[in-house]
């Protein structure tokens, strides 16, 4: 019997409107249409979940895309083993919908639940609680993936490097057609919060050195534009799931709320760009000065965990020009990278809308996966300033000589130098992508910029 699936051109760009190209976009629903375009596809072929990549990773010029979101199936939860085995297309959101009424929760969980299970492991996404419990993949029990060569059952005992070659692989290793995942038990969907507003960047790093380990989540939210004397103001949040004696009588009947849809939307037709230098401003500062220090206040779950989620289409609020999302990592013991940095960011006069600094535990085998143990800040810039690729460049070589990285799964910009110096195993990721794919078929805008798998 043959196979066919319907393809139509579509331009397509990452989360932050930029680099847009055009390709043609498969939206295939069982796994032998897959197999039979990675056998017959020419001019490059890659996988594409939600779109939630911020740059070019996920989009192919000339060649073919699959949409893989037809790929939803979510299976029986085993509560013994705490497992389940999902499709490569299902969302984060559609996930934790069908396990917290069960008391489950994913192990790891981006800022947004708006990914896929595969783009999740391709990414290798991390949470606020990375110093903790690792990388989306080290809670991955196995996963199957079409590949140039055929279909795999992989995982870190079943050939191994390719497990770890695709956790992170930004997708160049095949397409991710399931995965059984290993849960987390919960009693409730809220989160028990400590916050603390803290005015000095010193200060908030040693603090998060010193207290993170007591709590399984820990994210810091900077305010770089809104200095003061070369002071940093910022609100330090940790906290941890919320047992059912925690959950006070007005909030039993929604113990175990799932997460709602977006309450609001940006309309496509709204202003040229409402993030500017002003904005930025007076957001930080409402910010900053609504948040309080407080021991164990209650969180929705989805409030804590993925406050833009609440506001659809948000990455419109950048105008059409779009945005730049930058995260870099780097060791623990080069945390003065960090104050370089937001440093630069903040004499610049370049507005960062979001600045999250995290710290990591230790990284995984993976190559390409972009957590190291350390310290990592995400920053979001507006497109349009002119000083702002000489920042970011100065940036990148700052981080890449003190031994960290940046994330590419973010990225849409960086020099193709040094991505080896960042990432010093790319031979081996290289290796693994000749095995699995040696007439070069898998690529993306991103891996021919970046010389991936060449």
């Amino acid at each position: 019997m043959s196979v066919t699936v319907e393809v139509s051109p579509q331009p397509l760009s990452g989360w932050g409107r930029t680099a847009s190209t055009t390709a043609m976009v498969s939206h295939p629903v069982d796994v032998a249409s897959i197999e039979l375009a990675l056998r017959t596809q020419t001019g490059g072929i890659i996988a594409r979940g939600l779109g939630r990549s911020y740059g070019d990773a996920a989009q192919c010029s000339g060649g073919l895309t699959i949409d893989a979101s037809g790929l939803s199936n979510i299976g029986v939860l085993d509560e013994v083993s705490g497992t389940i085995e999902v499709g490569g297309g299902v969302s984060l959101h559609d996930l934790m919908r069908h396990i917290i009424p069960s008391g489950w929760f994913v192990a790891v969980t981006p800022g947004t639940r708006y990914v896929s299970v595969g783009g999740a492991i391709a990414a290798d996404v991390h949470g606020k609680n990375h110093h903790r419990d690792g990388s989306f993949a080290k809670h991955v029990v196995e996963m199957t993936l079409v590949t140039p060569t055929g279909t795999v059952t992989v995982s870190p005992d079943r050939d191994p490097e390719l497990f770890w070659a695709t956790a992170g692989g930004m997708g160049l290793t095949g397409v991710v057609i399931s995965a059984t995942l290993r849960l987390i038990p919960i009693e409730t969907s809220w989160i028990q919060v400590d916050s603390q507003r803290i005015t000095r960047l010193e200060d908030l790093m040693t603090t998060m050195e010193e207290t993170d380990n007591e709590y399984r989540y820990s994210v810091a939210w900077l305010d770089c534009v809104g200095h003061r004397d070369g002071n940093y103001r910022s609100v330090l949040t940790r906290g941890d799931h919320a047992s059912s004696g925690a959950i006070p009588d007005r909030l039993r009947a929604r113990s175990r709320e799932i997460p709602g849809d977006p309450r609001i939307r940006v309309p496509r037709s709204a202003p040229r760009r409402l993030v500017n230098r002003m904005s930025v401003r007076a957001l930080n500062e409402a910010w900053f000065r609504g948040s309080t220090t407080s021991v164990g206040s209650l969180h929705p779950l989805a409030g804590f965990f993925h406050p833009l989620d609440g506001v659809g289409d948000w990455n419109l609020l950048y105008g059409p020009a779009g945005f730049v999302q930058y995260q870099f990592a780097v060791p623990p013991e080069r945390g003065d990278v960090v104050g370089e940095a937001v440093g630069a960011i903040a004499s610049s006069g370049i507005p960062s809308f979001l600045a999250v600094l995290k710290r990591f535990g230790p990284g995984t085998p993976g190559p390409l996966s972009f957590s190291q143990e350390g310290w990592t800040l995400a920053l979001d810039f507006p497109l349009g300033p002119s000083g702002l690729p000489a920042l970011l460049d100065s940036l990148d070589e700052a981080v890449a000589y003190a031994g960290g990285r940046v994330y590419l799964a973010k990225d849409a910009r960086l020099q193709p130098e040094l991505l080896p110096v960042m990432y010093p195993r790319l031979r081996d990721m290289n290796a693994v992508c000749r095995r699995v794919d040696p007439e070069g078929v898998l690529a993306s805008d991103l891996s021919r910029r970046l010389g991936i798998s060449g």
